[in-house]
C-alpha cells in the first residue's frame, strides 16, 4: 500500500486535570524532516517527540504543533513555614506577657504574617505528562497516516493507470519491430535496382547489409527490459514500507530504456510511440514525488 507524503491529523486529549492539542502536518519532501512547535514546559519531550513521528512517518516535511494547559485544582500547593510560624507565636507570647495583653494568638493571625503561608506550584510528574503526550501524539499520528493512506490510494489507481498507457506504447512499439527490418530490406534492394545497370541483386551482400541494419536498431532487449520496470513498479505499489524512492528509481530505468529505443528505433512510428512514452513517465514522475 503506498502512501501520500501529503496529510494531516489533529487530536486534543482533555480531562479535568490537562488540555493537550496535537496537531501534525506533512508535505512532500525528499526526506524525513521533523519540525516541532511545543510549550517550554515540555520541551525536555521534544527528542522523544521526534522519535515517535519518526518511527511511523517515514518520508515528508513534518510540521508538528502542541498546546499544552494544565487545568487541575491540584495544580498548586500551599507551603506552610513552622519555624517561621513558631518564631512569630513566640514573639507574640512574648509581646503579650510584657505588656500584659490577653495571649489571643490563634492560627488565623499567625497566617496573615508574611512568608509564613506561600502558594508553589507543584512539579508535574513526568512519566505522567509523557503518557497524556504520547497518547495525544499517536492518536494525531493515526488520523494522519489514514488522511495519506487515503491520498495514496488515489496516487495508486492514477499511477496504475499510467503504467497500462506505457505497456500499450511499449506493444505498439514491439508489434512494430520487426517490420522496420523487412521495409529496410525491401527499400534497400529496390535502390539497389535503381543504380544498377542490370537487375542481378547481390543477395548476400544485400543479407549482409540488413543483418547490419538490423543489429544496430535491435531494441528487444530494451522493450523486455521496459516491461520488466513496469512489473516491478506494479508489483512495489502493493508492498508495505515506503516506496517512493523506489519508485523513483524505476522511473529512472525506464527512461533510460525508452531513451535507448529512441535512439536506435530508425522509424518514424517507433519514435512518435517513444515520445508518447516519455509523455506518460514524465506523468508518472510528478505524481512519484509525492508518494512517501
Amino acid at each position: 500500500m503506498i502512501r501520500s507524503m501529503t496529510g494531516y491529523g489533529y487530536y486534543k486529549y482533555q480531562d479535568e486535570l490537562v488540555s493537550m492539542d496535537v496537531e501534525i502536518k506533512t508535505v512532500n519532501h525528499r526526506y524525513c524532516d521533523v519540525y516541532i512547535r511545543m510549550p517550554r514546559q515540555l520541551s525536555c519531550f521534544e527528542d522523544k517527540v521526534r522519535s515517535l513521528i519518526m518511527s511511523r512517518v517515514f518520508r515528508g516535511k513534518v510540521d508538528v504543533f502542541i498546546n499544552w494547559e494544565n487545568l487541575g485544582e491540584g495544580v498548586k500547593k500551599v507551603i506552610l513555614d513552622k519555624n517561621l510560624a513558631l518564631e512569630y507565636y513566640n514573639a507574640m507570647r512574648e509581646l503579650a506577657e510584657e505588656l500584659q495583653l490577653r495571649d489571643d494568638v490563634s492560627s488565623l493571625a499567625l497566617a496573615r504574617f508574611p512568608e509564613i503561608l506561600r502558594i508553589e506550584k507543584k512539579e508535574e510528574n513526568s512519566d505522567e505528562v509523557w503518557s497524556v503526550l504520547e497518547h495525544a501524539v499517536n492518536k494525531a499520528l493515526d488520523l494522519l497516516i489514514e488522511m495519506r493512506e487515503a491520498e495514496g490510494e488515489k496516487l495508486k489507481a492514477s499511477l496504475v493507470e499510467i503504467c497500462k498507457n506505457i505497456e500499450n506504447y511499449r506493444l505498439r512499439i514491439k508489434e512494430r519491430e520487426p517490420l522496420v527490418v523487412a521495409e529496410y530490406k525491401e527499400k534497400l534492394s529496390g535502390r539497389i535496382q535503381e543504380l544498377m545497370t542490370n537487375d542481378v541483386v547481390d543477395q548476400s551482400r544485400l543479407a549482409m547489409e540488413v543483418a547490419i541494419f538490423a543489429d544496430k536498431c535491435s531494441i528487444n532487449e530494451e522493450l523486455v527490459r521496459l516491461k520488466s520496470h513496469i512489473d516491478q513498479f506494479l508489483e512495489i505499489m502493493n508492498t508495505e514500507g515506503p516506496t517512493g524512492r523506489k519508485l523513483d528509481f524505476l522511473l529512472q530505468e525506464m527512461n533510460r530504456e525508452v531513451n535507448t529505443i529512441g535512439a536506435k528505433a530508425n522509424d518514424l512510428d517507433i519514435t512518435k510511440n517513444v515520445i508518447e512514452l516519455k509523455s506518460e513517465i514524465e506523468k508518472i514522475r510528478e505524481q512519484v514525488q509525492n508518494v512517501e
